[in-house]
């Protein structure tokens, strides 16, 4: 429904799901022991252009949907008396010393 959509742009929902498809095959490739999928966030864009809002306006409407989840966190973590941070472990390139 989403590509008979007026707003929407030709050919743009193909693309999306050619580079969805593309992305998890180079994952699943790369990581096989661990199972990753596309976020729903990934065709957010799409459903936005469709609907007609101009994309300097995606952030904010991103945003906006997400703010209810960050201020639950935000309580989580004053209620529990500890900030909650997300585990990871950086593997990038070493950082460069200051000049």
């Amino acid at each position: 429904r989403l590509s008979r959509t007026a707003g929407a742009l030709p050919g743009r929902l193909a693309l999306a799901e050619a580079v969805e498809r593309a992305a998890l095959d180079i994952l699943r490739r790369r990581k096989p022991d661990r199972p990753l999928e596309t976020n729903v966030e990934f065709y957010t864009a799409l459903l936005l252009e469709a609907l007609g809002f101009p994309p300097k306006a995606f952030t904010c409407v991103f945003a906006a949907g997400r703010t209810v989840g960050w201020l639950a966190h935000a309580r989580e973590q004053q209620a529990g008396g500890k900030l909650i941070r997300p585990q990871s472990i950086y593997v990038g390139p070493r950082p460069k010393a200051a000049a």
